[in-house]
């Protein structure tokens, strides 16, 4: 059954005139990373696939990074090897990508090492100093300095690279961010060679003035960021996300970061809960006329899937309501077939 949302009005940026909208999936990555209980395999395959299904076109399927440090996502390797074997278990004929966090060389090399087809990675730095150290133990410039050799490999290997920034408005170790700081680590991770950065509010403190201000300083002359290669990552821990998104994409935005089912939240930033839900964004974009090329009950019926999975409540709104009105919708059909 197709469900249409209510249009208010299409959005033309004098920015950027696009009025389609990519969504990268984050929820098997990001949104799992957090879970206190150890997500079977299986289940992490299943979900990969169910949401390939839906019209998303990025799914970041895992990271690289220390069982030690991030446990969820020890096996990694095993998925990346099943995607790689089984690309059509989990692909639509257009396409889909698959990034995988990387934090150093060795975790590319390792990745490296399960295949050959290895598309897109992602590299994370913080525009807080603190949290880098919490983080990922070193300072934001030796950071940077780390992926260098990265990006290199990755440039030589024709492997697309994108960048996270972390922390964009404020930190719990060293209070609010400069929207400068922000601005001069997005131009140093593209002057290295990624071809977009992704600005995150991992602990969810954005306001709509606040957004603003930041993509201002970055579209500045000083700065002369382009728009295209800029996407936006927002947590929903104060109910923000939406309008934050609302406010970057009247400048011109047009990549949103998102997690099914709204999970996630940051293992470094006590009190931050998950990303904005999929469905939630979706809802939004496609009232605002804008087009995102993503079935909206198709990844509400995921959200519905993986949140019984993982034994917790949906973090999205429209899902279970959208889901409620399309059940209601169907028994009427029922209803009156019966009649006839």
């Amino acid at each position: 059954m197709t469900v249409d949302t209510p249009k208010f009005h299409t959005i033309k940026s004098p920015i950027l005139h696009s009025n389609f909208v990519k969504i990268v999936e984050v929820g098997p990555r990001d949104g799992l990373q957090n879970e206190k209980t150890i997500v079977p395999t299986e289940t992490k395959l299943k979900l990969i696939k169910k949401l390939s299904q839906t019209g998303l076109t990025v799914i970041e399927a895992g990271a690289f990074v220390s069982p030690k440090w991030v446990p969820q996502m020890a096996d990694t390797p095993q998925i990346l090897q099943h995607l790689d074997k089984y690309p059509a278990d989990a692909a639509t004929p257009k396409g889909i990508t698959y990034p995988f966090l990387v934090p150093n060389l060795q975790g590319l090399e390792r990745a490296l090492e399960l295949t050959t087809n290895l598309k897109e990675i992602a590299i994370f730095a913080s525009a807080s100093e603190g949290f880098s150290r919490k983080n990922i133990n070193c300072s934001i410039d030796e950071s940077l300095e780390r992926f260098r050799p990265v990006l290199e490999l990755c440039h030589d290997r024709g492997i697309r690279v994108r960048g996270y920034i972390s922390m964009i408005f404020s930190c719990p170790y060293d209070g609010p961010t400069s929207p400068t700081r922000v601005a001069e680590v997005t131009k140093k991770l593209l002057d290295m060679g990624c071809y977009e950065v992704s600005l995150g509010d991992t602990n969810g403190t954005g306001t709509p003035p606040l957004t603003s201000v930041l993509l201002t300083t970055l579209f500045s002359k000083q700065y002369s960021i382009p728009v295209s290669q800029i996407a936006c990552h927002f947590h929903d821990t104060y109910n923000s996300a939406l309008v934050n998104a609302m406010t970057a994409l009247y400048m011109g935005v047009r990549v949103f970061d998102s997690s099914v089912a709204g999970l996630g939240g940051c293992p470094y930033s006590k009190g931050a809960t998950g990303n904005v839900s999929t469905e939630d964004l979706i809802y939004f974009l496609h009232g605002m006329g804008v087009e995102t090329g993503v079935d909206l009950e198709g990844v509400s019926r995921v959200g519905e899937w993986i949140s019984k999975e993982l034994g917790r409540a949906n973090g999205s709104k429209v899902g279970p309501a959208l889901l409620t009105r399309v059940k209601a919708e169907v028994e009427k059909e029922k209803e009156k077939e019966a009649k006839l």
